[in-house]
């Protein structure tokens, strides 16, 4: 099975595209995600088919995520254009995303279909290179999500990367250009060389567990923070040992991603997780059901003012 990693290629010439951003947009942005205790998780499977509507019509349909492997967070949904755009995938980054209607599975986006039909072309057989993220992200004028301490950016939220979001309304346009291009000729000297570690949901999707002791089921999806777009949990089906039982793994206690053999090391013993609390995809996930899987666990929680929880004997 492949990674499904990716690569770009040159885009379409383009006159004259500006940013995907106007006032009003960026109002609408920060109204949509205040701040919370506890986020919705989403599982993977339940966004993929999910509508992507640009601002001046439908785009296609969610047909997998890229991942960064290194702090968890998906970084683009591909998206099937259909016969709009000749079956054609597309990327589209959570930065765009605003307003989630998630009971119709929409997510509106920042951005026009023409920008989407000019936008740079990918191919998911080939390896992704930095430069590769910087064409994608300069095309659409967004910051290096990799260019700060935070998940995304300084900070947490995705939607907080949009041009202007963070910036005064009446600052002038042109000194705001001056410094997007200073911070942007800084960030590509800075990474210039680094590697992105962008996986495909669907690919890691089957890959093997191993315990600490043998092996304990496969990978069967994932849940995602609904609006930091980070993977909170990977769905663990055991059925092979204990019939249609699931649990839930959190990426900070896997010991390593071995993408040669499609296997996952977790630093967890089998006994352990057979006596996790079982996931069902029919319940939501909150912030109860967190505290009593890490308190299984023995393990801190990720979320604010979260202490070393006792492990269950």
């Amino acid at each position: 099975m492949s990674t499904h990693t990716m690569a770009f290629s040159a885009p379409r010439r383009v006159v004259n595209v500006q940013p995907p951003v106007i006032p009003q947009i960026i109002a609408k942005v920060r109204t949509v995600a205040p701040m919370k205790d506890a986020s919705m998780l989403r599982s993977t499977k339940d966004l993929e088919n999910s509508k992507i509507k640009a601002t001046d019509g439908e785009i296609g349909h969610v047909k997998d995520f890229y991942f960064d492997d290194d702090v968890w967070a998906i970084r683009y949904l591909v998206v099937d254009t259909g016969t709009w755009l000749s079956s054609r995938k597309v990327l589209i980054s959570p930065i765009s995303v605003h307003h989630p209607d998630w009971q119709a599975r929409t997510l509106p986006v920042s951005i026009t279909k023409e920008q989407v039909r000019n936008s740079p072309a990918f191919d998911s057989d080939k390896p992704v290179s930095r430069q590769n993220e910087e064409q994608y992200l300069g095309y659409y004028g967004y910051p290096y999500y990799w260019g700060g301490g935070g998940m995304w950016g300084e900070g947490l939220y995705p939607y907080a990367m949009v041009p202007g979001y963070s910036a005064g309304y009446g600052v002038d346009r042109a000194e705001r250009e001056r410094e997007m291009e200073t911070y942007l000729r800084n960030e590509r000297a800075r990474h210039r060389n680094d590697d992105p570690h962008l996986r495909s949901c669907n690919a890691v999707t089957g890959y093997h567990i191993h315990a600490t002791d043998g092996e304990v089921g496969h990978v069967s999806g994932f849940l995602v923070d609904d609006e930091t777009w980070s993977i909170r949990y990977l769905i663990i089906d055991t059925s092979n040992w204990w019939v249609g039982h699931k649990v839930l793994i959190a990426p900070r206690w896997i010991k390593g991603v071995h993408w040669s053999d499609q296997t996952v090391a977790v630093d967890l013993g089998r006994e352990s997780i057979k006596n996790a609390p079982p996931y069902d995809s029919n319940v939501n996930w909150g912030r109860g059901q967190e505290v009593d899987l890490y308190r299984h666990y023995g393990r801190s929680g990720y979320w604010a003012g979260s202490t070393v929880f006792e492990a269950e004997t």
